[in-house]
């Protein structure tokens, strides 16, 4: 069963969030990611504004988490930490 990435962002420092972006992209795509959507319009209606809201499906739950736990995907986190306030859930579609 497929799974949706989602995360919600707030960027801090658009430089370092670049590097963060770029390292991420390759990684989510290693694990059979694909972006349904990177930031654009929307409409908050409950919780927590953030600016950028990305989504994206990978093949499955596992391949997500597993995505996220990558040695690449780290790397990126570690930008990110630097560069963003940020929830990311991963929910199983179905």
């Amino acid at each position: 069963m497929t799974a949706l990435w989602i995360a919600n962002v707030e960027v801090t420092d658009p430089d370092t969030y670049a590097n963060y972006a770029a390292i991420a992209t390759e990684a989510i795509a290693e694990h059979g990611g694909v972006f349904l959507a990177r930031g654009g319009r929307y409409v908050q209606l409950e919780g927590n504004d953030r600016s950028r809201n990305v989504v994206a499906r990978f093949p499955s739950l596992e391949a997500a988490v597993e995505c996220y736990n990558s040695d690449k995907y780290q790397a990126a986190v570690g930008h990110a930490k630097l560069s963003s306030v940020r929830d990311l859930v991963v929910v199983e579609e179905g």
